[in-house]
Parts: structure tokens; sequence; C-alpha cells
């Protein structure tokens, strides 16, 4: 059966966006988004496809499909219709624009996550959901649909921007299944604990 795992990059101090991120301006200021994914990238800006951020990669690309917010995909125009080649189920509360017409293999939710999850693991088989988005991720967890956690831990504080787990419906419990410790992040795999 497959898992709903969250993929996220973030700082220590919890922010996955510098300040002022907004559709203008994704990712914020001051090169945030840049540097929190520096661990998946070599010097020359080629995916790492050997070591630990290789095999990382390796399992993101895995995944059978990706779940979205609207906001996550419109800053970044639905990954050009194609995210390693999968289906993306994007959970929204309005239909979308017309220009999604041009990506087949971008379908919009808007009846809640718990459709919108229950779509997108159909739609990746026995393979896992890669989820991204931080209001995408808080509203899986306060439905009790997103099953693990990917962080990439990046010595970095941000001081503002965006955090990942800003707005929590209550405690939530996890289980640490496995740290890959790199001297450009720590990545942490959490379980759900239920």
């Amino acid at each position: 059966m497959s898992s709903s795992v969250l993929y996220m990059s973030m700082s220590l101090d919890g922010y996955i966006a510098g300040p002022n991120d907004e559709p203008g301006n994704p990712g914020g200021d001051g090169g945030a988004v840049e540097r929190l994914h520096e661990w998946g990238y070599t010097a020359d800006g080629d995916i790492r496809r050997s070591g630990p951020a290789g095999e990382l990669v390796d399992e993101m690309e895995a995944t059978g499909a990706v779940l979205a917010g609207r906001r996550t995909v419109e800053q970044v125009d639905h990954w050009g219709g194609d995210h390693h080649g999968v289906p993306i189920v994007v959970v929204s509360h309005r239909p979308p624009g017309p220009s999604v017409a041009n990506y087949s293999k971008v379908t919009y939710v808007t009846d809640g996550i718990e459709s919108a999850m229950a779509q997108a693991k159909a739609a990746a088989g026995d393979r896992d959901v890669m989820v991204q988005g931080a209001y995408t991720a808080q509203r899986a967890l306060e439905a009790g649909v997103l099953d693990e956690l990917q962080i990439h831990q990046v010595p970095v504080l941000f001081g503002g921007g965006r955090r990942l787990f800003d707005v929590l419906p209550s405690r939530i419990e996890l289980k640490i299944v496995r740290v890959i410790d790199t001297p450009e992040a720590t990545h942490i795999r959490y379980c759900i604990r239920r």
C-alpha cells in the first residue's frame, strides 16, 4: 500500500521560504529557496545523482504521484505539467485557470484534502505520493491523511519567512524512522503516530 510523504527542505528555525514569499517572488527574499535546496545539487547546478543526496533524489523520483496545493503549483507553473513524469493532483477551493488545460497530468480537486489524497493514492498505485507545500501538509495532518515526513533540515537560521508548521490542529507525535546526516543537511524521515 502506498504512503503519503511530505518532502520538504527547511531551515533549522522551521522556515521553508524567506520573507515576502508570494507569487511574484516565489521563495521569498534573499535566495532562501536556493539555499534550502543546495544539498540536492552539485556546484554546477546539476541534480546530485550519487551519495546520500542522490539516494534521496532517487527516492523522491520513485513516487507515483504528487499532491500539492494551488499556491505551490501556481508559483512553479505546475512544474510545466511534468513533475518526474507522474500525475499531479492539486487540492484547491476553486477550479483551475484555463492554462491548466495544457497540462494533461494535472488534476484539480475541489472537494477537500481527503478526496485529493484518495485520488493521488489511486493515481500512484503501489508507489508513494509526494506531498508538497506547507498549507497542504498542515491540512493533510489535520485530516489524518499524511503518513510520513521527509524533512531535509538545512544548517541555516532564516529568522523570518514562511514556516512549515505554522498552524497545526493539535499536538502530533512522530516516530523517527531514518536519519541521514551529511555536511549539507540532516535528512530525517518520520512516520506519524496514530
